[in-house]
């Protein structure tokens, strides 16, 4: 893990192959960035909820489970908040297009629900135009 100070704060950044095991290194940032920015509980459990699903998505969804190809993570942290971003080497996905998982067709299925969910917890879910990089800012 790299780190580097900057002036708006810390710079975190993971490199981390397309397997679940790569979720653990994710993991023990957050836990790391919990402990010493003193985050609140809910932010912390909503930041790990949150980072895990888009991981997860970026893993299945965006590298096929390629363990060649990478996801990138950084983390932007100063006193106010801590920003996110997610990038995988998949070609993207139209998030305007989701099935709204909370339309009565939609609420007996098992999976469709990450994006939702993320856009419920984190104060702020940006994806860029391609579908394959996601921004989330939780305040602290």
């Amino acid at each position: 893990m790299e780190q580097a100070n900057i002036d708006t704060g810390e710079l975190y950044t993971l490199q981390l192959p397309s397997k679940m095991e790569s979720l653990v290194a994710l993991e023990n940032l957050i836990e790391e960035m919990a402990n010493k920015y003193n985050i609140p509980d809910d932010t912390f459990a909503n930041m790990m909820t949150c980072l895990n699903e888009v991981f997860i998505n970026a893993i299945v969804h965006g590298n096929k489970l390629q363990e060649d190809k990478k996801v990138i993570v950084n983390a932007e942290v100063d006193s106010r908040r801590i920003n996110w971003t997610i990038t995988d080497e998949g070609p993207g996905f139209d998030y305007n297009k989701l099935p709204d998982p909370t339309a009565p067709e939609n609420l007996e299925k098992e999976a469709g629900r990450g994006v939702f969910i993320v856009k419920q917890l984190a104060d702020q879910c940006i994806f860029n135009t391609t579908g394959n990089q996601v921004e989330l800012l939780f305040k602290i």
